[in-house]
């Protein structure tokens, strides 16, 4: 039984790696069906794919994510990203870096897509898969650290203090920026063309309607506690849109080529593809039969969770899978800040490069680069990322 659910598992992943290099969401789609085929009845799969269908917060995050490139399509036609670069002045290797980190602080889904258009100023001597792995792996480096997000829920499942958990975090932060340095930074060189003449607005204006969805979003979501979390989201999208038209004075009509270069519908259909993979995934045995495999406390925390966040393109529900099996085979009192950090990094390492990943999928398509030469880009530091965790987990 559990060759056969291993089998259809595999099968699924390699099946969408494949498509997606023609065609991301389809690859999604059919990966979630193979999968659903090996593991559930006809019905049951019918069902995963009504629950995808008809569930309001995916369909609203669907819509505002389609919405996102719309932004820095309108941005780009009017000129106001043009303004926004040729008036800061820094090193490219800062601003690729920063960038992307920055829009990160305020994390919203799919919001690579803000700033992969502000990435791609950065000039044309960088290849699309370099352009690709820069604005996933930098945009998550603050992330990783950042109190509000992730790590608030998960250092609460496991009943440790944020902060203290957040300070053991610290040294795979500074593990991330100096692996992003050496292998995706390094050998990049000069500034950014900029005007002569800084005109400070012309920076403050463009970053504003950029900012403006996550901090609407953000807002929104603190004082309406009790509606679906992807209502703030679309009406924060939808705001920077309109912001973006009307002050970049864009007719309405320009709303039809921006669409056509842009292809909004592709970035919808992949969030659907998404979730019913994930919903499929949820609905099977895979997360049990990983559980059965487990032998040793550092295979846990560091190889299973690092496979967890990588087939899920999550962090909370690995860490939801994760917890109880390691309580249940180590006990409560083993769960130390220092196997919390490991734990926590390595499924995030695993996150960072995930093909269910909204910010993976968006950026590929985005670059039009590819998921396989994506990976080539990011498996070595991904892969010293996780050696560096498993030396801490043995050391334990």
């Amino acid at each position: 039984m559990n060759l056969t659910i291993w089998l259809g598992f595999l099968l699924s992943l390699a099946l969408m790696i494949i498509i997606a290099r023609k065609n991301l969401w389809v690859g999604f789609i059919i990966g979630a069906l193979v999968l659903g085929i090996f593991n559930l009845s006809f019905r049951e799969i019918l069902a995963q794919i009504q629950n995808t269908l008809t569930d309001p917060s995916i369909l609203l995050l669907a819509f505002a994510v389609g919405l996102i490139p719309l932004i820095g399509g309108a941005l780009e036609v009017s000129g106001l990203m043009d303004d926004l670069v040729n008036n800061l002045r820094m090193k490219r290797k800062l601003f690729l870096a920063f960038g992307p980190a920055f829009l990160g602080m305020l994390p919203m889904p799919g919001g690579a897509l803000l700033s992969a258009p502000l990435v791609l100023r950065a000039g044309t001597d960088i290849s699309d898969d370099k352009y690709t792995a820069i604005n996933v792996w930098f945009r998550h480096v603050l992330v990783l650290i950042y109190p509000l997000g992730a790590l608030l829920v998960t250092s609460k499942m496991a009943n440790l203090s944020l902060y203290v958990a957040m300070l053991y975090i610290i040294p795979g932060f500074i593990l991330m920026i100096v692996l992003g340095y050496i292998f995706l930074l390094k050998g990049i060189h000069g500034n950014l063309k900029t005007s002569d003449n800084i005109i400070r607005k012309k920076i403050f204006i463009p970053l504003a309607i950029i900012l403006s969805a996550p901090i609407i979003h953000l807002i929104l979501m603190s004082l309406f506690k009790n509606i679906i979390q992807e209502i703030p989201l679309s009406v924060g999208v939808l705001t920077s849109l309109i912001l973006a038209f009307s002050i970049g004075k864009l007719d309405l009509k320009k709303i039809i080529p921006i669409s056509l270069k842009m292809k909004p519908w592709k970035y919808f259909l992949i969030i659907i593809g998404m979730f019913l993979f994930l919903n499929i995934f949820q609905a099977s045995n895979i997360s049990k039969v990983i559980a059965d495999i487990v032998f040793c406390k550092s295979f846990l925390i560091v190889g299973v969770a690092a496979f967890l966040g990588f087939v899920t393109g999550r962090v909370q529900m690995p860490f939801a899978i994760l917890l109880p099996i390691y309580y249940s085979k180590f006990g409560v009192e083993a769960t130390t800040y220092l196997v919390f950090a490991v734990m926590f990094f390595s499924i995030f390492m695993g996150y960072v490069i995930s093909p269910i990943h909204p910010c993976v999928s968006v950026s590929v398509e985005f670059f039009g680069s590819s998921l396989k030469d994506f990976f080539k880009r990011l498996i070595i530091p991904t892969g010293i990322s996780l050696i560096f965790a498993l030396i801490i987990s043995l050391i334990l």
